[in-house]
């Protein structure tokens, strides 16, 4: 059994969310428990706490919450890959599968300089495609890529489509 397997307790569940057919994992309970979300960020630290990373990948939009902790509490910066259309700088796009459908992300072409050690921090890993658009738009810089992390793992062929990664989830389903 994993380390944190029971933090599953703090994720609600909601049927037929953002379309039909899908369970969608609202993690916003255990963001409001303080315990729980202290637990789930010092979790994604220990995973690649010694490892020198250079700056830590948030993705839009609940990665950020877990990234931004994250970085701080190893030491480093903080890059955002948003969604098209709200980076206001030079920027790089990449299109990607969703879960249930496509969507484009975007990087500030300054956020990473080459040779960097990247950590990418998400909120959850289902089909992969979203992380490994993150990976591709970090690697076009020229960073590194050490590892990607998530709170919660869905058994979509996520880790699979990651495998040339060290790839590491606090919860799985």
């Amino acid at each position: 059994m994993e380390k944190h397997h029971h933090l599953k307790v703090k994720i609600r569940e909601i049927q037929d969310f953002p379309t039909a057919g899908v369970q969608f994992k609202d993690i916003t309970p255990l963001l409001e428990d303080k315990d729980a979300f202290h637990e789930a960020v010092d979790g994604l630290v220990e995973f690649f706490n010694g490892l020198n990373i250079d700056k830590v990948v948030g993705i839009d939009a609940r990665g950020f919450l877990l990234a931004s902790a994250t970085a701080y509490l190893l030491g480093v910066g903080m890059v955002i890959v948003r969604k098209k259309g709200k980076l206001p700088s030079e920027k790089i796009l990449l299109e990607h599968d969703l879960e249930y459908g496509r969507g484009s992300l975007e990087m500030h072409t300054d956020s990473i300089k080459k040779g960097e050690k990247i950590l990418i921090i998400d909120d959850v890993l289902a089909t992969g495609g979203t992380a490994e658009a993150a990976a591709k738009l970090t690697e076009e810089l020229g960073g590194r890529v050490i590892g990607l992390g998530f709170l919660l793992e869905l058994s979509l062929g996520g880790r699979e489509k990651l495998k040339q990664y060290e790839v590491r989830s606090l919860i799985k389903y």
